[in-house]
């Protein structure tokens, strides 16, 4: 299942890197840094053989083939029916590796230099708000067309790769 291929910290990692921007395993390691080649070439391996990365490109390189790897947008847009079935347990798992990749691109952010919150747009807030199921499903429509038209944007001049992270949930300690 997809789904379980791509929870996992080092493969969600590789598949956020790749997002809109194709890249081969050489210079994916320089943007990851941290993750071992050998590692990392094994992540590339199960990703690209569980359907999730596809080969956009191939350069012949010294004997051998360079790959240029990109993400297959359908197989890693996780639908209802990847968590169909799914036990509060492995949703806990799940949260937790999304966490620790929002941790980690964090702490990147942090350590990348003198961070001005202000001039890069950096926030995070929870905000509760008061939604029917209509409403709520107005909401999140609206937003995932924001998205949608957001994400085709190509990396270009004045562009900026900015990460954008959501978490939806009811607040069950609410008072009615």
């Amino acid at each position: 299942m997809s789904r379980d291929l791509l929870l996992h910290p080092i493969r969600l990692r590789i598949i956020q890197a790749l997002i809109g921007r194709p890249m081969t395993p050489l210079r994916l390691k320089e943007v990851l840094g941290d993750v071992a080649q050998a590692t990392l070439y094994r992540h590339v391996n199960q990703l690209h053989e569980g359907g999730l990365l596809e080969v956009v490109d191939e350069q012949p390189v010294r004997g051998g083939v360079e790959r240029t790897y990109g993400v297959v947008t359908e197989a890693v847009s996780l639908g209802r029916e990847a968590y169909e079935g799914v036990d509060a347990e492995e949703h806990m798992r799940s949260f937790a590796t999304f966490l620790g990749t929002l941790l980690d691109s964090f702490g990147a952010y942090l350590e990348a230099g003198d961070p001005d919150f202000i001039e890069d747009g950096v926030g995070y807030r929870q905000v509760p708000l008061w939604l029917t199921d209509e409403e709520f499903a107005e909401v999140t429509a609206a937003l995932a067309e924001v998205m949608r038209r957001a994400i085709e944007n190509e990396p270009g001049e004045g562009r900026t790769r900015r990460l954008i992270s959501t978490v939806v949930m009811p607040d069950v300690r609410a008072a009615d």
